[in-house]
C-alpha cells in the first residue's frame, strides 16, 4: 500500500507501508514531511518526475531509518516526486523517469531475472565477455568442470574472473617479467615498494593496509579528558600520524553521479579508519580528476592524436 503526501512546495512524497497506519502515525509522517497533507486518493493525476522504480535512493534509505527511530513500524520505502507541466519536461533518465500519474504500482518492478546459462565453451565465453582469463586459469576451470561433472554457469565463471582479475590479484603488476630472454630481478610492484624501503624517511607503514601512514606534526587536540566517560573538554598536545591513500571510483559513480560519488568518500574514510590500529576521520584532502568537457564544438577545442600510437604502445597491433 502506498500513501501520497502533498508537501507545501507541491511535491509528492510516496510512502510504501506494509500495513494500515493509525491516524497518529500518519500525523507523525505529515510532521516529518514538513506539515505535508495526506491525499485521500490511491492514484494521482498529472506528470511527475521521480526516481526510477528499480533503484531505491539513498534518500529513501535515510528517510525510512528516520521513521524507525521515531517508533513507526511498517514503512518500507519513501520517495519524492516533483510535478511538471507535461511529459516534455527535462530530467535525467539515468536516475529518474517520467511518471504519467502516480499509482499503487510505482514501486513494482516487473523485470524477470535472466535464466542461468551453462557455458558450453569456456574459451569462446572468455573471449566474448572479455574476461582476460589466462591459459592456466582456463585449465583450472576445465578441471573444476570435470570434478563437478557438469558445465559451469555464467555467474560462476564471471565471478571467478572478477575475483582473479588484475585489480584484485595484481597478476601482471606483481608478476615476473622476462625481457629479451632475461628474467628481471623485481616485479613492477617490488620496484614501487623499493622507494619506501630505501628511503623510508617519515613513513611509518606502507603496502600493509589499504592506506599508508607517515609521521605528522605535534598538534593541539580539543577533546574530553577521559574518553571512557563523560568529562570536561581540555586542550592537550598530541603526536599525529597522517594517512595517505588514493581511492578511485568509476562505479557506481557513473550510474549515480551524485549519490555514487559518496562511495569514493566512504571508501576513503573506511580504509583510513581500518588501517593499522585505526584512526579518526578529522580532516582530509581530495583531488578529483575528470575528463576534459567538450564545451566548444569547433576545431579550436579539439586535439588530434594518431590512433596508431595507442595500438603500438599497448602492443596490440596485428
Amino acid at each position: 500500500m502506498i500513501l501520497f503526501f502533498r508537501t507545501p512546495t507541491k511535491s509528492v512524497i510516496a510512502t510504501e507501508v506494509s500495513q494500515e497506519l493509525a491516524s497518529e502515525d500518519i500525523q507523525k509522517l505529515s510532521w516529518l514531511y514538513g506539515e505535508a497533507t495526506v491525499e485521500n486518493e490511491e492514484n494521482l493525476k498529472g506528470c511527475f518526475i521521480g526516481p526510477r522504480r528499480e533503484m531505491i535512493t539513498p534518500w529513501s534509505t535515510n528517510a525510512v531509518e528516520i521513521t524507525q527511530n521515531m517508533g513507526l513500524t511498517g514503512v518500507l520505502r519513501i520517495e519524492e516526486y516533483f510535478p511538471v507541466k507535461d511529459e516534455n519536461a527535462e530530467y535525467d533518465p539515468m536516475l529518474q523517469r517520467m511518471y504519467k500519474g502516480l499509482n499503487q504500482e510505482i514501486f513494482t518492478v516487473n523485470i524477470k531475472p535472466q535464466p542461468i546459462v551453462h557455458i558450453e565453451n569456456l574459451e569462446e565465453y572468455n573471449e566474448k565477455e572479455g574476461l582476460a582469463l589466462s591459459r592456466e586459469e582456463m585449465d583450472y576451470l576445465l578441471k573444476v568442470e570435470k570434478d563437478l561433472g557438469r558445465k559451469l554457469t555464467d555467474s560462476e565463471v564471471f565471478g571467478f574472473a572478477q575475483i582473479n582479475s588484475e585489480h584484485c590479484r595484481h597478476k601482471i603488476f606483481g608478476g615476473t617479467f622476462i625481457i629479451d630472454g632475461q628474467e628481471m630481478e623485481s616485479s613492477l610492484f617490488q620496484m614501487i615498494k623499493k622507494t619506501t624501503a630505501e628511503n623510508p624517511n617519515k613513513i611509518i607503514s606502507a603496502y600493509k593496509d589499504n592506506v599508508a601512514f607517515a609521521e605528522g606534526p605535534i598538534v593541539e587536540q580539543f577533546s574530553p579528558a577521559d574518553h571512557s566517560t563523560s568529562d570536561y573538554f581540555i586542550i592537550k598536545d598530541i603526536k599525529t600520524v597522517i594517512s595517505l591513500k588514493a581511492e578511485t571510483h568509476n562505479f557506481p559513480t557513473t550510474v549515480e553521479p551524485f549519490n555514487g560519488a559518496s562511495t569514493g568518500t566512504g571508501g576513503e574514510i573506511r580504509d583510513r579508519m581500518g588501517g593499522g590500529k585505526g584512526s579518526w576521520p578529522i580532516a582530509g584532502t581530495a583531488v578529483y580528476m575528470t575528463s576534459i568537457p567538450v564545451l566548444m564544438r569547433d576545431a579550436n577545442g579539439k586535439t588530434s592524436f594518431l590512433s596508431a600510437n595507442g595500438y603500438t604502445r599497448l602492443r596490440n597491433r596485428s
